[in-house]
């Protein structure tokens, strides 16, 4: 009897997804291309089931590229709703599309010219009139038998959300390094399994002076960066030493032969040669390996012919909170 009911309900919700598949239309790539235009963020709304509904799709949207916040239509009408601005698009949630509170909400949008998606399964709506572009996520029947808890529609209403961050994510073309860039703190096995080269900081964002450099501007630099290192590399963009703060502290309290005239003190004078390096191509789980080993909290990526590509910090193999040797 019991796997009996359960085996209706799951038939029930099926067959309501099934009907919004089939009723899909040029609507949803309307949605699609109006929040791809829109140059700020989307805004997700809705109250009671369908607000729940509405904070996974937005948690969705915003791991999967399509930056994204959730907006409580009652707090929103108690001074929230200046977080929205008139270049956000709006993602409406309510299956009757007659919900007062979320209506309420969107007659205020409505004036400051926000432009609405209404996912409802009331086609001609107070919540469709409102809107620019409406999904409809109408089901047959509830699976509930009493035909009162949202059952098949809140499931279909999700399906639909993930259609649409899907979709976007495509058009986007949203990668895996993408997705993963937006999960740092997912487990430490997942983020070793990747190459160094997307993990590893480059371009402008690589402290490095030139060898002929003073100790100021390599000082000014390890600041600026705050990475705790500094890379020297040569006019052909060859790698040829390093200095850590930790180096730049030593000289403060020993002077370690050096006059510390910070202008005159050329760095090549003070940096370590020929520092620890590893290739783009490695794995995070190298990297890690290499600097356990070694006991260093960065490391230079270059390529087969020493060129400088990018640097390495252990916060971007551990994340924020787990910096430790693991030795």
């Amino acid at each position: 009897m019991t796997i009996a009911v359960a085996q209706e309900v799951l038939t029930v919700e099926a067959e309501g997804l099934y009907a919004v598949r089939d009723r899909l239309g040029a609507e949803f790539e309307q949605a699609v291309d109006l929040i791809m235009g829109c140059p700020s963020r989307l805004v997700v709304t809705g109250i009671g089931k369908s607000g729940l509904v509405g904070q996974k799709i937005c948690a969705t949207l915003n791991s999967t590229g399509t930056p994204s916040f959730f907006l409580h239509p009652v707090e929103a009408m108690h001074g929230d709703l200046g977080m929205v601005s008139s270049t956000d698009v709006v993602l409406a949630l309510s299956y009757s599309g007659e919900t007062s509170e979320l209506n309420g909400l969107l007659a205020s949008l409505k004036e400051r010219a926000v432009q609405i998606i209404a996912m409802t399964g009331g086609d001609h709506s107070t919540l469709a009139g409102y809107a620019a572009v409406t999904l409809n996520v109408a089901v047959p029947r509830e699976a509930c038998p009493l035909g009162l808890a949202p059952t098949s529609s809140t499931t279909a209403t999700l399906a639909l959300g993930d259609a649409l961050a899907v979709a976007l994510l495509k058009r986007k073309q949203f990668k895996a390094e993408d997705f993963r860039r937006n999960h740092p703190g997912g487990s430490l096995g997942e983020r070793l399994k990747v190459a160094v080269s997307e993990v590893m900081l480059f371009g402008d964002k690589v402290p490095r002076v030139q060898a002929d450099a003073d100790l100021e501007q390599a000082v000014a630099e390890l600041n600026s960066k705050n990475l705790g290192a500094v890379l020297i590399v040569s006019n052909s963009g060859q790698l040829q030493g390093i200095v850590t703060d930790g180096d730049i502290r030593r000289l403060l309290i020993e002077g370690d032969g050096v006059g510390l005239d910070r202008k005159n003190t050329r760095i090549s004078d003070v940096m370590t040669w020929e520092p620890v390096t590893i290739k783009a191509d490695l794995m995070a789980a190298d990297a890690l390996s290499l600097m356990q080993s070694r006991e260093i909290t960065v490391l230079a990526v270059t390529d087969d012919s020493g060129i400088l590509q990018g640097i390495l910090h252990l916060h971007d193999l551990l994340g924020k909170g787990e910096f430790r040797f693991l030795i």
